[in-house]
């Protein structure tokens, strides 16, 4: 018995030593200075498209009347990570009804293999997530890499997102490495699926008949509209009724970085679009990614747990033949 009691003690221990260094996140975003002060209690996730990117080095522009640096292109990445993800490799390409239907929701082995190539670890501590931050494309790929994270098991308390990405370090004055990183293999496994934040086809379509649920399209206006129309998608326009919630108010530009902003902003935005922040919510875009980012505001930002990312998003709803509305093409 004193045997079973010690090791279960030393069990005790461990965790408890594990769990000694991990920093409490302040919310769903950081800021470069609350993560440089707490690098070492979280594991740094590296998310981009590009990972050449990785080496390259950061450019700047000098005043020369005042010496002020400028930052006019990203480089490099915050020392100290260790996870490094290419957005590219998350998501699956499935068959549906017969149909190839590309940038889909992965499986939950085909994305724990994409954590664990990409050098997850599963540890107890705080993950965050850090894009280039450039553009709103770069921080909607980090919205999309936090709910798939959410959706596959990780807390709610347990992921952030650096908000501006290497662009707000960089500004902030903080250094990044352009070493080649030691990509290393991880051993990071999804867990239970929350479904409550993921919307599916067949939702979709009650949402519309029934009329309870709020549709929030987070394309560009040309698109929503049928002005444009992306090679991917059957036809053109927007969901029957749906809010247009358009790509460059998702995030504000500040210097080279793009920012999420405050609740009280959004609520002002949602407010200019006719979008009710509280109401029953299905985000939606071409394939889910610029849509994580209006589902990152709503669920998120806004705390409305009443919304859902339908990660099918028109590929798939347009291939598969259901209507949409808007200029005809």
């Amino acid at each position: 018995m004193k045997l079973k009691h010690l090791i279960g003690m030393s069990v005790i221990a461990v965790a408890a030593a594990q769990t000694a260094g991990a920093a409490t996140l302040p919310g769903p975003l950081v800021t470069p200075q609350w993560l440089n002060e707490h690098k070492s209690e979280v594991v740094i996730v590296d998310i981009r498209d590009d990972l050449k990117t990785l080496t390259e080095e950061p450019k700047f522009e000098v005043d020369k009347k005042t010496n002020k640096k400028d930052l006019v292109k990203v480089g490099g990445y915050i020392a100290g990570t260790t996870a490094f993800v290419d957005f590219g490799k998350i998501r699956e390409e499935k068959t549906i009804d017969g149909v190839k239907i590309k940038a889909q929701l992965p499986t939950a082995d085909f994305f724990t293999k994409a954590m664990d190539t990409a050098g997850l670890n599963k540890v107890d501590k705080p993950l965050v997530i850090v894009p280039e931050g450039n553009s709103v494309d770069s921080m909607d790929m980090a919205t999309r890499l936090y709910f798939q994270l959410r959706y596959f098991g990780e807390p709610r308390d347990k992921v952030a997102i650096l908000n501006g990405g290497v662009a707000s370090w960089l500004q902030a004055g903080m250094p990044v490495s352009t070493d080649k990183p030691t990509m290393t293999k991880g051993d990071w496994t999804a867990g239970a699926e929350d479904k409550a934040i993921l919307a599916t086809m067949q939702q979709v379509k009650e949402g519309l008949q029934g009329g309870k649920d709020q549709f929030v399209d987070a394309r560009p206006t040309a698109q929503f509209l049928g002005i444009v129309k992306k090679p991917i998608n059957k036809t053109g326009g927007h969901l029957p009724g749906a809010r247009s919630f358009p790509t460059d108010a998702i995030v504000k530009p500040v210097g080279v970085a793009h920012e999420f902003m405050s609740a009280d902003d959004y609520k002002k935005i949602y407010a200019e679009f006719n979008i009710q922040p509280d109401a029953q919510t299905i985000t939606y875009c071409n394939t889910g990614h610029l849509a994580s980012g209006a589902w990152f505001v709503t669920h998120e930002i806004l705390g409305n747990k009443n919304s859902k990312l339908y990660t099918g998003s028109m590929i798939e709803w347009t291939n598969l033949g259901n209507p949409t509305v808007g200029l005809p093409q």
